[in-house]
Formats: C-alpha cells, sequence, structure tokens
C-alpha cells in the first residue's frame, strides 16, 4: 500500500478516470440503520462512503491527507449536484448545512478532532490507534461509531498493509473503544483479514 503522500496523491490520482468504488458492504448493509446527523469521514480517500451519506440528505465532513483524493471527491460530489466547499480545518468550519459535504485536507497523525460534534463516524481501512479516544470524544451522546480495518491476518493474503503496525491485533479493535457500547463486532478471515466494530456512546442521561 502507499506510505507516503506522494503515494496517495499517485493512487488517487489513477482512480480519477475509474468508476467510483462501491461503499465498504457494512456501511452499505448498516446505512438504514446508522444515525442522518452530522457524519465525520476519517480518511475519506475518493469519498465512496462520504458520498453515499451525503446522497442520503446527511451532512459529511470528509478529511484526507491526500489533495488529490479530496479534488476527486469535489468533482464526484459537484457531479452529483451536491453541496460541497472547503474548509481550512476541523475547527475552522462554517456553520454546518442540513446536507453536503465539507472537505477537509489534514494530516490525520497531527489531526485535533472537535469534542461532542458527530452523530456518526466512519473510520475504514484506516488505523491510527493514538486517534481512538479522540474519536470517542467527538461523538455525540448516542453518536455512532462505524471502524473496518486489516488485522495481522491480512499477511496470510495478497494485498492490504504489510507493515504489523498498522494491521489490529485478534480482538484488540472490540476492547479499542471502553467509552462505547459495542453494538456488533466481527472479524473475517476468508480472503481477507478484517475486523470490523459498531458501537455508540452511551446517553450521558442515562
Amino acid at each position: 500500500m502507499p506510505s507516503s503522500q506522494s503515494d496517495w496523491d499517485a493512487k488517487h490520482g489513477l482512480a480519477a478516470d475509474e468508476p467510483p468504488s462501491e461503499p465498504a458492504s457494512i456501511v452499505s448493509e448498516l446505512l438504514p440503520l446508522l444515525p442522518s446527523g452530522p457524519a465525520l469521514d476519517i480518511a475519506c480517500g475518493t469519498g465512496r462512503h462520504a458520498l453515499l451519506l451525503a446522497a442520503r440528505g446527511q451532512h459529511v465532513t470528509a478529511v484526507d491527507f491526500s489533495k488529490v483524493a479530496l479534488d476527486v471527491l469535489e468533482a464526484r460530489a459537484r457531479k452529483a449536484g451536491a453541496h460541497v466547499r472547503r474548509a481550512e480545518s476541523l475547527h475552522k468550519t462554517g456553520p454546518l448545512q442540513k446536507s453536503g459535504l465539507e472537505l477537509i485536507q489534514a494530516d490525520l497523525e497531527r489531526i485535533a478532532l472537535p469534542e461532542r460534534c458527530y452523530d456518526l463516524i466512519l473510520c475504514i481501512q484506516y488505523l491510527q490507534r493514538e486517534l481512538f479516544p479522540r474519536m470517542a470524544r467527538a461523538l455525540r451522546p448516542n453518536g455512532v461509531l462505524l471502524m473496518e480495518t486489516f488485522t495481522r491476518t491480512q499477511l496470510e493474503f495478497a494485498g492490504g498493509p504489510r507493515n504489523p503496525a498498522y494491521l489490529l491485533e485478534s480482538g484488540e479493535l472490540r476492547k479499542a473503544f471502553p467509552e462505547l457500547r459495542v453494538l456488533f463486532y466481527r472479524e473475517l478471515r476468508a480472503g481477507v483479514g478484517i475486523a470490523s466494530l459498531v458501537a455508540k456512546k452511551r446517553d450521558e442521561k442515562s
């Protein structure tokens, strides 16, 4: 997998003329059950999930390190007739629109997430353990986190990250968010090694 910003820019540049990738199956399957309030798509890439959420009238903040990826996402959003704008940072956005996309280029290894801001956070095929507590704090009460990424089992299969630092240990994701209540968890080992989590922030009144 690409390891630097320039590598990711090159990869996403090649995807610009290709049809958009299909959303992860877990996102498509659970979409009707996911909160429809403000959403954050972490490491959004060219926006396969951000576009899906925006298409159902949701406000989505999409963050990625690659400017090229965000350029592709912006072009696709405008083609689809979605409201889209750029912002300098998560802390310099304008008033939330009821729907549409807000695109932010940021180094995810240094980003600070605003607290109690999102009803839904997606993090698909991206692993940065230092973000875990920040992601939990960024959810509003009753907000939902949907995360899915590779486990060390992926080393048995082609593709995906090869650096163990970017691969989950077995069972790690289930325990990664003690502040949240786990609603769904699974690990797959069938042509891919991947773990999926859906977890909900507790209502502070309960």
